[in-house]
């Protein structure tokens, strides 16, 4: 497959990512949501992943900063699944989130 299904992404944008995750074993899923994960996304649609996992703050911040050293054409927002408060957003994501990482991908 050359694209998480409807997303847009090219693979080499997703294994670059799928990457960085990798280094950081707290990771047990990375979730796709947002345009990316409906298919309305537009040319230059941010991308829009929650971590699940055992991770801190901390550690997010590292991951974003990693994730901006790969130079991708795209703004990442990243947030830990854990930490979110808002429910409509929770629901987004329960509802139209799309699988993009498995601590069992390399």
């Amino acid at each position: 497959m050359s694209e998480v299904e409807g997303s847009g992404l090219p693979a080499a944008s997703i294994k670059a990512i799928q990457q960085v995750f990798h280094r950081y074993p707290g990771i047990r899923q990375a979730i796709l949501y947002g345009s990316r994960a409906k298919g309305n996304f537009r040319p230059g649609s941010d991308i829009d992943l929650t971590l699940k996992g055992d991770l801190t703050y901390q550690q997010l911040l590292r991951i974003e900063t990693e994730l901006d050293d790969v130079l991708l054409p795209y703004k990442i927002d990243l947030s830990l699944y854990e930490l979110l408060d808002n429910p409509a957003l929770i629901e987004h994501i329960d509802r139209v989130g799309k699988l993009f990482y498995t601590a069992s991908d390399s």
